[in-house]
């Protein structure tokens, strides 16, 4: 995936989960993406290279950076718990969209079960 794809995948992927919020609380720079008031997504460019921060499982992380040599630890974030996804030819559309629904679905997981009630019906 090429540097504009990038970005413009994963906002449409984000936009696409429900009860997202896309704000700008660190400046116009930081696209940053919210449910239930909590980060599960920061969109970004470090030396001109986009790159996208998503909260991961640790082990799954860990896994996923030894697969993919375009997933990184998160910049600027906890490394155990955040990753960051550069540009790649190994990421893929699908690959994106599983680990923005993984980020969206572990910050969902950490709210209060009555809000995750809310954001999960059914």
């Amino acid at each position: 995936m090429d540097d504009q794809t990038l970005h413009a995948c994963a906002k449409r992927l984000a936009l696409e989960q429900p009860f997202t919020e896309h704000c700008w609380p660190f400046g116009p720079e930081y696209d940053v993406f919210k449910v239930g008031g909590k980060i599960f997504m920061l969109v970004t460019e470090l030396r001109g290279r986009p790159l996208v921060n998503l909260k991961s499982d640790p082990q799954k992380s860990l896994l996923n950076q030894q697969i993919y040599p375009s997933i990184k630890p998160g910049y600027h974030m906890n490394k155990k718990h955040w990753i960051s996804v550069y540009p790649g030819d190994d990421i893929t559309e699908s690959l994106l969209a599983e680990l923005v629904n993984d980020s969206w679905h572990r910050v969902v997981d950490g709210l209060a079960k009555r809000d995750q009630k809310r954001l999960r019906p059914g």
